[in-house]
């Protein structure tokens, strides 16, 4: 697998031009176009007042709409510098919605993490868990001020199904140029989800490759931090777990705390 087009979201909080810097970083190495894609949903008319306000101020949301998107195209265009094969998605509809759009088009899509301890989504911003389930398509989820991302020590976070196979397919672009690659097993079924032989794979495709099997004492979630920060890794692979209930996505334990608290950035696939 190569990486042809990389999209980005582009919103207007304090840490997106690090993630445009990043996606652009990613574009220019792996000989990439780099997509940004930002969009604002005009509010709805209230229909209870009076029908000619609401024509009044039908305008001057769509006005405001396209103002801030013509600040993230701005910001965009500063950020990801040249030279870089660029193109620009813009639409007045969910941020979501036309994230995962664009997402047809594209090989690897990269948005920033929201966690319970980050700051609020601001004006454009996407929630990374709907973007992951939704879009069919590898999502890098970068934590704030993560400005450039290596992979020169990958942890894979190895769980035997379609999730983390599909994961670890999109990641093949750095993990063959991985310094050293971790294969990690957490839990009690540790010893039976094959990963031996997922590192003889990847020591096929070039990897220096190492598996380790990890008791866990907390959290298979905080067992695999606390193994990455040790090991000094710059990137986790993994598969995201979950279902929709209620028109919501519930995440898996180590996908729910992956996307809320990793400090590094996490190629993850649904």
């Amino acid at each position: 697998m190569a990486y042809a087009n990389i999209l980005v979201s582009v919103d207007l909080d304090e840490a997106a031009a690090e993630r445009i810097r990043l996606a652009a970083t990613l574009a220019r190495r792996f000989e990439a176009t780099l997509t940004g894609a930002a969009a604002c949903k005009v509010p709805a008319p209230d229909y209870v007042r009076d029908i000619g306000e609401i024509y009044d101020e039908e305008p001057h949301f769509e006005e405001k709409a396209r103002a801030l998107l013509a600040q993230a195209h701005a910001l965009f265009e500063r950020a990801a510098e040249a030279p870089l094969r660029r193109d620009w998605r813009e639409a007045l509809a969910g941020p979501i919605s036309h994230l995962v759009e664009q997402a047809r088009a594209a090989d690897l899509l990269v948005v920033g993490r929201h966690g319970f301890d980050d700051i609020p989504l601001a004006a454009l911003g996407v929630s990374p868990g709907p973007v992951l389930m939704e879009a069919a398509r590898p999502v890098l989820v970068v934590p704030p001020r993560a400005e450039h991302l290596r992979g020169a020590r990958i942890v894979v976070a190895w769980k035997d199904g379609s999730e983390a196979r599909r994961a670890i397919s999109a990641a093949l672009p750095f993990i063959r140029e991985a310094d050293q690659v971790f294969v990690v097993s957490t839990g009690e079924s540790a010893r039976n989800e094959g990963a031996e032989d997922v590192a003889g794979h990847l020591a096929r495709h070039g990897a220096a490759v190492t598996t380790h099997l990890l008791r866990t004492v907390v959290s298979d979630g905080d067992e695999l931090l606390r193994f990455a920060v040790k090991q000094e890794a710059d990137l986790i692979v993994m598969g995201a777990y979950g279902h929709t209930r209620l028109r919501e996505w519930l995440f898996g334990g180590v996908t729910r705390e992956m996307l809320h608290r990793s400090p590094l950035p996490c190629l993850m696939c649904h």
